[in-house]
């Protein structure tokens, strides 16, 4: 097994190793602002997972809001990676790069029984979040189809409130006081629970934070005689900067897969451990690369504005997250300036604050790191601007895997009327 520290350096050189030889080339080829997603970085990831989790039978159900282009889904199909979906749509777009209905999962938040509906009618197996789609559920289907339910474990964790899922004020999943009322509609309708599911949140440093929430899951699925596969969700801590902490997968697995045999040895018969892994799986592998429009000197310190800003990367105002920013034009030169790094919106727009980069001008390429989860499936077209390109870069070779918006894409679901 590789060790720890290693496949850090593997991911974070990895990439600059690209960005030194192919990334100012694409910039050229494709112009900027540019999507740009390494499926080596991703196909890496998912070996990690799974040798992380060999000792038990694991799954990975990509959860594909952090990143939905159809290329990327194909990608992870071709690494043998299930899907997770939270909307219809992206039900349709699992199905169209591949997946089959059985590889999907639509994990459901708070939606209209409709959305329920077309999932079961395309054969995709729903995970209901709440007492009263349960109920509709049952009265509907019946015992006639298998249902996944999803708990609220009451497990804080996540780096950022905006992104913990599991705590007691959570709007997600059924909260675990409720077992009561889960096992009477159960028993009313006998409802085919097939699974169980939490997710505690994001951005998930500790391990033992997955342990305690499985606790919880365990406790619970004594009541279900009939379980195949218990879900832990994703959250998998990723590093946005040098040094910084991220998910010890290689402890996680020990932990969990032990403490998941042994539950699975008292259960009866052995079940399928999944993860939803989303941000983990591709953030590190994406940048946004864009040019400098501006270098502004004001006396405070000196701006760079970005031909970029929140309406494709919205993280960093939404989340104050960090990403790195690096000059490519400069990479050989050495940091010594510092500038804080702006888009160019027409609000406040902040993307990096007090960072050293070599002397920068205008024209010079930027690459915004970790931008491969929630930058572009966030993107909007605020103050009517074009959302970028995308690229995919495998195996060597770049495939452009989404068109540059045009003023037609910006016009062509509005209705001019005369007034």
């Amino acid at each position: 097994m590789v060790c720890y520290s290693s496949i850090l350096l593997i991911f974070v050189f990895y990439t600059f190793q690209m960005e030194n030889t192919t990334l100012l080339e694409l910039a050229e080829n494709y112009g900027t602002p540019l999507y740009v997603y390494d499926g080596d970085v991703i196909a890496a990831k998912v070996e990690r997972l799974r040798a992380a989790f060999k000792e038990v039978n694991m799954k990975i159900k990509y959860a594909c809001k952090a990143n939905t282009n159809i290329s990327v889904l194909a990608l992870m199909k071709k690494l043998g990676v299930d899907i997770d979906v939270v909307s219809p749509q992206e039900m349709k777009l699992a199905l169209s790069a591949g997946f089959s209905p059985e590889q999907i999962t639509f994990t459901s938040s708070g939606v209209g029984f409709d959305e329920i509906e077309a999932c079961v009618n395309e054969g995709v197996l729903v995970n209901i979040d709440n007492l009263s789609t349960l109920e509709k559920f049952g009265q509907k289907y019946g015992s006639s189809l298998p249902v996944f339910i999803r708990i609220r474990p009451n497990v804080a964790g996540g780096g950022n409130e905006k992104i913990s899922t599991g705590h007691g004020n959570s709007k997600f999943g059924i909260p675990i006081e409720q077992k009561g009322e889960i096992l009477k509609l159960v028993n009313k309708y006998q409802l085919r629970i097939v699974g169980l599911h939490q997710h505690t949140g994001s951005d998930i440093k500790d391990g033992s934070t997955f342990v305690q929430a499985a606790e919880v899951m365990f406790e619970l699925a004594k009541d279900f005689d009939n379980l195949q596969y218990l879900d832990f969700g994703g959250g998998f801590k990723v590093p946005y900067k040098e040094g910084d902490v991220e998910t010890d997968m290689e402890d996680l697995g020990v932990q969990l897969s032990a403490r998941f045999k042994a539950f699975c040895a008292s259960y009866g018969r052995e079940l399928e451990l999944w993860f939803e892994p989303g941000k983990y799986l591709v953030s590190e592998s994406g940048l946004l690369l864009a040019s400098v429009n501006v270098v502004k000197n004001n006396p405070n310190g000196t701006l760079l504005g970005l031909n970029t800003g929140l309406n494709h990367l919205i993280r960093p105002m939404m989340y104050d997250a960090y990403h790195g920013v690096y000059n490519i034009s400069k990479a050989k030169e050495e940091a010594s300036k510092r500038y804080n790094i702006v888009g160019y919106m027409c609000e406040t727009d902040d993307i990096a604050k007090d960072r050293t980069l070599p002397e920068t001008e205008e024209g010079d390429i930027m690459a915004i790191r970790n931008a491969g989860a929630y930058g572009f499936t966030m993107a909007s077209n605020y103050n009517s601007r074009f959302r970028p390109a995308e690229v995919l870069y495998y195996q060597g070779k770049s495939h452009l895997v989404r068109k540059r918006e045009t003023m037609e894409d910006i016009l062509k679901n509005q209705i001019l009327i005369e007034l």
